[in-house]
């Protein structure tokens, strides 16, 4: 079964599966071993780690560490692909790159490219409704897996235009051919409103520790057409929140609060994750005879 198949086997359960953050390979196999069964790539929690935001993130830049992913591990992986990194034109490349780089699908948003800092302050730059259903008529042209699945995303439902525009836009792009529409609800309320009005496949964004919040089992959102859960940010948080606390701990000369220097448990655990038993035995059986 081919990446892409696998996300749309996915896509089809009778409940929607979580699909967490990942940033590299470790993390997608931690993810793995704990169970889940596709994966994302952020954009945004990437530029943070480059000490930048994704609108300076090449998409070269994206597929080299999509390609190092899929090595470790051949879970379906999701990309954030930004605004396509330009214009129609540009979006056949971008497709064949992505789809190359043996990644499942990505998720286009209609924001203005070069992208703005101003996103990360709730600020948002919708391009025309025109241009962005003709990039993604591309997107669709280009894939040469029918099954790599093209996410349409609209930031409008944060701007002037609220559910509205949202909804115009969302109607607009999924008859432009979208597989899946991300239409970024805050509250339970547009949620629903979201789900109750739009005919087709969802994909709900969210932090894990809003899950609770959303006042829905998965079982409702897959009734209301949401398809797929991702959380697109908690993973991120998690590991800069561990990281800053053991810098400061071992700059005051205290023992970190997270790790508190278990090495022989974790050290076991790392080593099952990366396989290292595995990598030892081709060298007793090459090498090392």
């Amino acid at each position: 079964m081919t990446p892409a198949a696998a996300l749309r086997a996915l896509i089809a359960r009778p409940t929607p599966p979580v699909i967490p953050l990942v940033m590299d390979p470790l993390s997608a196999k931690l993810a793995e071993a704990a169970g889940f069964e596709g994966l994302y790539l952020g954009g945004g929690t990437l530029g943070y780690t480059m000490v930048s935001t994704e609108a300076a993130l090449p998409l070269p830049t994206m597929c080299h560490l999509a390609t190092a992913i899929r090595a470790a591990t051949p879970l379906p992986m999701i990309l954030d692909g930004q605004c396509g990194w330009g214009d129609p034109m540009h979006m056949d490349y971008t497709i064949r790159l992505v789809e190359a780089s043996g990644l499942a699908g990505i998720e286009i948003e209609d924001q203005l490219q070069p992208k703005r800092v101003h996103h990360h302050v709730g600020t948002e730059h919708l391009v025309p409704l025109d241009l962005m259903v003709e990039k993604i008529r591309v997107a669709v042209e280009a894939r040469r897996d029918a099954d790599f699945v093209i996410v349409a995303r609209t930031n409008a439902l944060r701007g002037p235009g609220g559910l509205d525009e949202a909804l115009r836009r969302a109607e607009a792009y999924r008859a432009a051919g979208a597989d899946m529409l991300l239409l970024l609800p805050r509250t339970p309320e547009d949620a629903r409103a979201v789900g109750e009005r739009v005919d087709a496949p969802l994909f709900y964004m969210t932090g894990g520790w809003d899950l609770p919040g959303i006042g829905m089992t998965p079982s409702e959102l897959h009734d209301l057409g949401y398809r797929l859960i991702i959380d697109a940010i908690t993973p991120f948080y998690a590991r800069f929140r561990a990281t800053r606390l053991a810098y400061e701990a071992l700059a005051g000369w205290q023992v970190d609060p997270t790790f508190g220097g278990d090495f022989a448990t974790e050290t076991g655990i790392l080593h099952d994750v990366i396989g290292l038993d595995r990598l030892l035995e081709i060298e007793r059986r090459t090498v090392e005879r």
